[in-house]
């Protein structure tokens, strides 16, 4: 049971109002009558407006399902469905032309391009490496990876590899800080007058390094006699550091597990303390204990002979929740639980103005802005809602209008057919507009879920609908006017373990205009760095076509007159399956969000809820429609449980599915999400999701006591 505590109405988890009251509001000098006051009406305001921009993308829903079924069997008639879209309000009308007007943007945003990596909140590891991965060892990144073919798998030092490193180094330094004459691989002995082809591509040195810059991006080469790759090296090179991942997103959403206030405090916890700069973690590796905290800058002497400074750190993001969720953390006047979307908001930019004012190590944003990226948002009018709600936020904490920022991720279905006017409804605070494939895909097939059986999951990649969402979201962001003042982002290569095929593919996301591109871990953002160091993405944007039209966005990617046999069904099924238990049996069972989850090929690919939504959103369709029976869904998901159940034999901890039909909630829910998918909102999984976990964690308390 939750120990509340009443604050003008509100029953709080006791644990977090303490939290608020003594790690938040009392640093900040802020009264905390005044703060719960502000905060109770904030909440008696935006709720209703909350849960009637909930109940309109029901109603939408019912109207598009209803015009699926009327005309079930029939072609589609694009003009019709795009006029039956502007009649219902689906589809509302393009604002004039307009650019945007965000003031106090860091340049890490503004006009800097650059890998971004997300991150969760519940793991404090993984968000000091993210933090610390503003600046990557080039030579780590390919001795250990498949970029110049397999990693060495013996134990030492392996001489030839270490060669093969070096020369990819001096490759890529010869290719960004071309020499006036001749090659890198030619210098001899650490010499500051390194003669550059471009002498302002220098920027300054260390004691133990040269710094150079080119599209923005800095590059430090170090000179250590002592270290054992310089004693080889005739230069005295003993690494290559990459600036890389410019920015980070600090996730509260899909890639964790919080479905409750204990939940909820740990990630705000971890949030405050890399924000405050003194978190830390300890944790055991190769059979020693590790203490891991954020780096600090990189001082320079400027080659005009004045001092600098580079920042250590990736500049953060914290991606709230979106409007869908309701969290037991607070109950409201009326006891109903806290839209958590409002209490994100809220505690968030709460924590994060201790580093504007100077509660912090070091600042996170040099600009005085904080930085919120909002999932999950259904058009313009959900937009507005977000940039009221902000305001309020930023008057209950005395902060400035348009402090807090927003990135918009344009991964619904009526985002992306009103970009333009969602962009306008923020256009004096966005920063951040984002494509995701996974989540887009799922509301693409849900929102169309009447209108026939969907192509299979490969089949949907390639499909015209796809390419049009994804050079509208960079052609629309361009014209708007983010470039130079906001980022236009492309999403994840969600391969961790062949970064070989990353090299090859993912400059595409910079030839396409975006500005950053996600990545999944801090070794593949030194790696993707180089990419940008290869193209200047400003320049690439300049030379760009228009967006394509709504006609080729709306274009269903139904399955017209396509007669799979037996065996595709069962093989497109189980690919469903796997990956969809995969990543369920760690939400349920241990409370894990995202990780590297072995695909039905044993490839470990990284996965978050959005991959859960198109499989079970694609599994739902196929049976709503007769393209599978329950009875060929149940033997893939069981048949897949004994395969994911020996993916991770090697666990001691793990909870096999197979054969505990009955007692396995991760089972059970992943059950539900197949079953009863059609009848999810939007297609999400976190309500099935939140709900199996609460027991979960209740049956999990009960048999410790």
């Amino acid at each position: 049971m939750t120990d509340r505590i009443e604050r003008y109405g509100m029953q709080v988890d006791a644990a977090l109002a303490g939290f608020v009251e003594e790690d938040i509001l009392a640093p900040l000098g802020r009264d905390a009558e005044g703060f719960w006051s502000g905060f109770a009406k904030i909440c008696a305001d935006f709720a209703p407006r909350n849960r009637a921009l909930l109940a309109f993308r029901d109603e939408l829903q019912g109207k598009i399902d209803a015009w699926h079924l009327q005309r079930k069997g029939q072609p589609q008639d694009r003009r019709a469905y795009e006029a039956f879209l502007r009649e219902i309000g689906y589809l509302v009308p393009e604002p004039a032309p307009f650019t945007i007007g965000t003031q106090n943007v860091d340049p890490e945003i503004a006009t800097m391009a650059g890998p971004q990596l997300v991150v969760p909140a519940l793991n404090p590891r993984f968000l000091l490496n993210a933090a610390n991965a503003r600046w990557g060892s080039l030579y780590d990144a390919l001795y250990g990876t498949d970029v110049l073919g397999p990693p060495p798998t013996a134990a030492g030092y392996d001489r030839d590899r270490g060669a093969a490193v070096i020369a990819a180094g001096r490759a890529f330094l010869d290719e960004a800080l071309p020499l006036f004459e001749g090659s890198w691989a030619d210098l001899e002995g650490p010499d500051p007058a390194i003669p550059l082809a471009d002498v302002t591509q220098l920027v300054g040195e260390t004691e133990d390094s040269i710094i150079f810059r080119r599209h923005g991006l800095h590059i430090q080469v170090m000179f250590n006699d002592q270290h054992p790759v310089a004693k080889t090296d005739k230069a005295g090179i003993s690494d290559i550091r990459l600036e890389a991942a410019l920015t980070t997103i600090v996730d509260l959403e899909d890639s964790i597990a919080a479905v409750d206030a204990q939940d909820k405090l740990a990630a705000y916890r971890n949030w405050l303390g890399v924000i405050r700069g003194d978190l830390s973690d300890t944790f055991e590796k190769g059979g020693k204990s590790v203490t891991r905290t954020l780096h600090g800058d990189i001082d320079y002497l400027h080659v005009d002979g004045e001092p600098g400074s580079l920042p250590g750190r990736s500049l953060l993001f914290v991606r709230n929740v979106g409007h869908l969720m309701t969290n037991p953390a607070i109950l409201l006047a009326d006891g109903s639980e806290i839209p958590e979307g409002i209490m994100d908001a809220v505690i968030t930019s709460a924590c994060a103005a201790l580093g504007l004012e100077g509660h912090a190590r070091w600042p996170n944003s040099r600009a005085g802005s904080i930085y919120i990226v909002k999932p999950k948002q259904h058009g313009p009018a959900e937009c507005a809602f977000t940039n009221d709600l902000f305001d309020a936020a930023e008057d209950l904490l005395g902060l400035a209008r348009h402090t807090i920022k927003v990135g918009v991720m344009d991964e619904e279905r009526r985002t992306s057919a009103n970009l333009a006017a969602c962009i306008h409804a923020v256009k004096d605070r966005i920063v951040f507009i984002n494509t995701g494939f996974l989540d887009r895909t799922g509301d693409e097939i849900h929102t169309s879920m009447q209108a026939g059986p969907m192509l299979r999951k490969a089949d949907i990649k390639a499909s015209t609908w796809l390419d049009a969402y994804e050079k509208r979201n960079v052609a629309i962001g361009l014209a708007c006017g983010l470039s130079g003042h906001a980022q236009i982002g492309k999403g994840m290569w969600a391969a961790p373990d062949r970064m070989g095929a990353m090299m090859s593919e993912k400059i595409g996301h910079l030839r396409a205009g975006g500005s950053t591109a996600w990545v999944p871990s801090p070794t593949a953002a030194t790696l993707h760095a180089m990419h940008y160091h290869r193209l200047d993405v400003f320049e690439a944007q300049r030379h760009l076509p228009p967006a394509p039209g709504l006609d080729a966005l709306l274009t269903i990617p139904l399955a017209h007159g396509v007669n799979w046999s037996e065996e595709q069904v069962r093989e497109e099924l189980d690919n469903n399956a796997q990956g969809l238990l995969g990543y369920v049996v760690r939400w349920i069972d241990a409370g894990v969000g995202c990780s590297k989850v072995p695909d039905i090929n044993d490839v470990g690919l990284m996965e978050d809820r959005a991959t859960l939504r198109i499989s079970s959103q694609h599994m739902a369709n196929w049976l709503l429609h007769g393209v599978c029976s329950p009875e060929q869904v149940m033997d893939s998901l069981q048949r897949m449980a004994a395969k994911v159940d020996a993916q991770n034999a090697g666990d001691p901890a793990y909870e096999p599915m197979a054969g505990n039909w009955d007692t396995s909630f991760a089972f059970k829910a992943a059950c539900a999400l197949v079953f009863k998918g059609a009848e999810q909102p939007n297609g999400y999984t976190e309500p099935l999701l939140h709900a199996w976990r609460l027991r979960k964690k209740i049956n999990q308390t009960n048999e410790g006591g």
